[in-house]
């Protein structure tokens, strides 16, 4: 019998891969976006917003019926690398071109034995806040950076 354990939070991976939204273009391969990890990610989660039907003669509550999904901005946080790949990406995307260069991004959470064991699907990923690290002389901390992505779908893949 498998006994089921909470998973720990800090063991995940964050992959890119171009969408091609365009129709002259093909099909799209794994991208290059981002090389290091992510120290974190927050912003998984979709709230659907309840559509309330009212009916004469019910006296005892209105009927609920699904309504439209939104869903949250992921930020990704980093630690500040020489690497420029999040900056290339979001400015890609500032420069007119956001339609040729959307990303689908898995996010998957491991077990202790490194295995994949959850993965959260965001469909047609595009940046729309890119934060560097704040600066102080002060400061003996790492910089971190954020990149903030808008998405058009969630999904929990099996």
């Amino acid at each position: 019998m498998d006994t089921e354990y909470p998973l720990h939070v800090f063991n995940f991976e964050v992959e890119f891969v171009e969408t091609n939204l365009l129709p002259e273009q093909g099909g799209g391969g794994a991208v290059p976006v981002c090389k290091g990890a992510f120290a974190e990610c927050t912003g998984l989660e979709a709230t659907m917003e309840p559509k309330v039907i009212k009916s004469g003669g019910a006296n005892f509550g209105h009927a609920q019926r699904a309504g439209q999904v939104s869903f949250a901005t992921v930020v990704l946080k980093r630690g500040m690398t020489s690497t420029r790949d999040l900056w290339k990406w979001f400015d890609m995307c500032t420069r007119g071109s956001a339609y040729a260069h959307r990303m689908s991004v898995s996010i998957r959470m491991r077990d202790a034995q490194g295995k994949p064991v959850v993965s959260w699907h965001l469909d047609k990923a595009m940046p729309v806040k890119f934060k560097a690290a704040d600066l102080n002389a002060k400061g003996s901390d790492i910089g971190i950076e954020e990149l903030h992505l808008a998405h058009e779908g969630l999904t929990l893949l099996s």
